[in-house]
């Protein structure tokens, strides 16, 4: 029986083959990597992508297409919402037998389509298990990649930006039309490849992302009508020049602000 979409999953079937071909050239798997799709739907991506790989780890909520997936002998399904997955905990468990031999962490290469209604809470939940992930490759509405990659003064710069690039290098790597769907979404659509940052300065998410909230909630108007009187607040006695747009602070400066406040101790190298 044809699986029909479900508007509630935000369902949108990539069924273009040259485009399919074109991501997994992005992605390049490579045999016995720990790979682990989000939302493989129809397997469309997942098919090939485990050809290359010999196994593969899928997460999906459609009870149904769960169910179809996992008659595929090569696949480990993990039938779940995927902002309740435990990266973390995925990436110490043994995924496939054989795989309680090998080293107990192995980081994670995680794919996928991801549903265009949820995809920003799908990045900051991943954010937050980012030291076990190897790189990412999401298919993603356009105008939401030009805002992970934008830079500062620019209208597509923000909170997103931010918080993202604070721990990624990323790069649009490939424009998707809609046609290439089935149902076609009313959006463009592009392919992202996020790969952490080796080094970078260590902080809670919570805590940098609480400020650059603060800094964007009112964008027009200069920083010191809002991140000014935060700042003000928390009697901050340090130097940040408030007489600037949120959209015209870099990156760096906004997570040195967000060090300097929690009073982390700052880290020479960390691993992502």
């Amino acid at each position: 029986m044809k699986h029909i979409p479900r508007k509630r999953f935000g369902q949108h079937f990539l069924t273009d083959q040259g485009i399919i071909e074109d991501i997994v050239r992005a992605i390049a798997p490579e045999p016995g990597q720990r790979v682990v799709e989000i939302g493989p739907g129809l397997a469309a991506l997942t098919q090939p992508l485990v050809e290359r790989l010999g196994r593969l780890t899928v997460i999906e909520l459609d009870r149904d297409l769960a169910s179809q997936l996992r008659s595929h002998p090569q696949l480990r399904v993990v039938e779940s919402d995927v902002l309740k997955v435990d990266f973390l905990r995925l990436a110490q468990e043994a995924s496939w037998p054989g795989e309680k031999d090998l080293p107990t962490i192995r980081k994670l290469r995680v794919v996928g389509n991801l549903p265009y209604n949820i995809s920003t809470p799908i990045l900051f939940h991943l954010l937050d298990a980012v030291d076990v992930i190897e790189d990412q490759h999401f298919m993603l509405q356009k105008e939401v990649i030009d805002r992970m990659v934008a830079s500062p003064a620019t209208s597509d710069y923000g909170r997103l930006s931010v918080m993202l690039q604070w721990r990624y290098a990323m790069e649009n790597v490939l424009f998707v039309p809609p046609e290439s769907f089935d149902p076609p979404p009313r959006v463009d659509s592009a392919v992202v490849r996020m790969v952490p940052h080796a080094e970078f300065v260590p902080l809670r998410v919570a805590a940098l992302s609480e400020l650059v909230q603060v800094a964007f909630s009112q964008r027009r108007k200069l920083l010191r009508h809002t991140l000014g009187k935060w700042l003000d607040q928390r009697a901050y006695s340090g130097v940040f020049d408030v007489q600037r747009r949120a959209e015209e602070v870099p990156v760096a400066e906004y997570v040195s602000l967000a060090h300097s406040l929690t009073g982390e101790a700052p880290s020479a190298a960390s691993d992502a």
